[in-house]
């Protein structure tokens, strides 16, 4: 069955080939013999002989016979089939009927007509799509992506800090939003690299509310307010970072698109913008809320480097970030390495 599909495919192709008369026009004044076949309402398939002998031996031909005759070769690596192809005057050229075979599924293209023809059943099923034309993927894009997540840090020993640490994190609260522009080149089917820049924006809400972040003389120091009723206390930093990547697509390696799984890790850097702590009260007589805020840096590093790794499938990708430098500068505060776990829109 699929070689007649291919052959009305063919059909419909030179039917389109005489709407479009600017582009191709036939000769109606063919001084040799013809075999001229109409369907539809204005559809024609000239086949041209030379000789009489010709002549007879197409008469003795079937449809399967006239399609082993096109001798066509098909892609061995994407198994793809290419029946018609227009050469431009230029060199270049623009297919026009492509067909791909997968086991008992065929899909055949026809311009921005795609058909698929399923026959694992005991009934062949034909689904016929029209629209625009996909375009190819690309080796090489940008684009905008917008990391989303929840904050954390290590000590020394690789655990977070307990809830007996004034600094320690609360994970409701402590944001990280990332705003990334990235490109990505393609190296081979499946293999690609991601690198570019991002501002990256670190909250890091303390569990203990009533422990205020101030500057000290030497170092960054944690003082209890006990003079106020304290309602929120955090940390926050902001970053202009690039990073790079190398991601493997293994839903691209096997042609499925954006629906198998994959994986991504690679390096970045950054350099510190801006850092301040916030505490927010309420005076012990029950006043409204009030605001401390300090700009001076708070002893941050002014350089973050470490490692992002990135988890998808299909169209949802999570990532998670390590800083292998810590958070506050040497001896001017807790060792503290910061952890971000979270998901890319």
């Amino acid at each position: 069955m699929k070689k007649y599909l291919l052959f009305i495919c063919l059909m419909a192709l030179v039917q389109i080939g005489f709407a479009s008369t600017q582009s191709l026009k036939i000769d109606h004044q063919i001084n040799k013999d013809s075999v001229v076949v109409e369907f539809g309402q204005s559809g024609k398939v000239i086949i041209i002989v030379d000789s009489k002998e010709d002549f007879e031996k197409l008469k003795m031909m079937n449809i399967n016979e006239i399609i082993q005759s096109l001798d066509l070769e098909e892609n061995q690596e994407t198994g793809e089939l290419t029946i018609v192809e227009i050469r431009k005057k230029d060199g270049s050229t623009k297919e026009l009927v492509k067909v791909r075979e997968d086991g008992m599924e065929t899909e055949v293209q026809i311009g921005r007509m795609r058909v698929y023809v399923d026959e694992k059943g005991e009934n062949t099923k034909v689904k016929i799509e029209s629209g625009k034309e996909k375009e190819p993927n690309p080796s090489f894009r940008t684009l905008f992506n917008i990391d989303l997540g929840i904050n954390s840090y290590l000590n020394p020993s690789g655990e977070f800090p307990g809830s007996d640490k004034p600094y320690a994190a609360k994970g409701w609260g402590s944001w990280n939003l990332g705003l990334n522009w990235m490109a990505k080149q393609r190296l081979s089917k499946g293999f690609y690299w991601d690198f570019g820049l991002g501002l990256q924006f670190y909250n890091f809400k303390f569990e203990n509310r009533d422990y205020q972040a101030t500057r000290g003389d030497n170092s960054i120091e944690f003082v209890q307010r006990n003079d106020v009723d304290g309602f929120k206390s955090k940390l926050s930093a902001s970053y202009l970072t690039a990073m790079t990547l190398l991601e493997l697509d293994f839903g691209k390696m096997k042609d499925k698109g954006r629906h198998g799984f994959r994986i991504a890790a690679g390096p970045y850097a950054g350099y510190r913008l801006g850092g301040r702590s916030k505490f927010v009260y309420r005076e012990l007589d029950g006043s409204g809320r009030k605001k401390d805020k300090e700009t001076t840096g708070l002893y941050l590093n002014n350089f973050r480097y470490g490692i992002r790794g990135e988890i998808g499938v299909g169209r949802v990708t999570f990532f998670s970030t390590y800083d292998l430098n810590p958070l506050f500068q040497d001896l001017k505060g807790p060792e503290l390495n910061p952890i971000t776990f979270g998901i890319v829109f």
